[in-house]
């Protein structure tokens, strides 16, 4: 197998139970660095929060990337790539999604591993250490969550009262001009990817992120989404793919509704 090659189901099949459980891991050394009070955090050169968890995780998944798929890139939050133009097949990686959530202490924090080809997340997991819970996906085979009623699969849902949910760290003007063109709603404020995994399980409808985030964010919250049946797109309406030289994201919506229901919210942005 080599960078270059696109991946069959059963390929992805087999990767997904590494990552899922290599995620596990990485999410029990955050627990158990927690229960250490080891939560101290520093600032890096971009000024967002850096702690001992973020490294212990960010060394668990790489190293189990390399061994379950040494020919392919890793790129994490933590070991960046040096830039250049990339494969069309690489592994994204946030050790600890979250880390504001981590140190504050809320449980809101994840760990996330995705697989993207030619732009796209073919694969994602997204593990929630302080709920018990991992999300995960592959192309075509659906999206499921595990918890401690077991794995249940999972499916975006577009019926029902709207609710809309938002980052519990970045409120901002443009997100409520958003809200406010959209129709009567409820809205759920929560942290790190676990807002994209609210949609694709069918507990909202609407994610609209309208700031900066990074590819390692939201990658593997991404491959569960599509997998549900959610689309996650730009303003615009087109999909969100990860391919350039730059690692940062447009604003975009992951949405269980199609584009018209809330295009006016998006026009209202500016």
């Amino acid at each position: 197998m080599t960078a270059t090659d696109r991946l069959g189901e059963k390929q992805l099949a087999a990767l997904l139970d590494g990552v899922r459980c290599a995620a596990v891991r990485a999410g029990d050394a955050i627990v158990a660095l927690a229960r250490d009070g080891a939560c101290d955090a520093w600032s890096k050169a971009d000024d967002s929060p850096l702690t001992a968890a973020d490294l212990e995780a960010n060394a668990i998944i790489t190293a189990a990337l390399h061994e379950l798929d040494p020919a392919t890139l890793v790129i994490s939050e933590e070991t960046p790539r040096a830039g250049g133009l990339l494969p069309r097949r690489f592994w994204l990686v946030d050790p600890l999604d979250g880390t504001r959530e981590f140190v504050a202490g809320n449980g809101e924090y994840t760990v996330n591993v995705a697989l993207v080809e030619d732009g796209v997340p073919v694969l994602g997991v997204v593990h929630a250490p302080a709920r018990g819970a991992t999300y995960a996906a592959a192309h075509r085979a659906g999206a499921t969550c595990s918890d401690a009623r077991g794995v249940t699969a999972i499916r975006a849902d577009a019926g029902g009262p709207l609710v809309v949910v938002a980052s519990r760290s970045h409120p901002s003007a443009s997100l409520a001009a958003f809200l406010g063109a959209l129709p009567p709603h409820a809205v759920v404020e929560l942290g790190s990817s676990l807002k994209l995994c609210m949609v694709a399980e069918g507990s909202a409808q609407l994610y609209p992120r309208l700031g900066p985030t990074c590819w390692w964010d939201t990658a593997a919250a991404h491959a569960i989404a599509l997998e549900a049946g959610a689309h996650v797109t730009t303003l615009d309406g087109a999909p969100l793919r990860y391919y350039g030289r730059g690692v940062l994201n447009p604003s975009f919506v992951c949405s269980a509704l199609p584009y018209e229901a809330w295009a006016a919210a998006a026009r209202a942005v500016g």
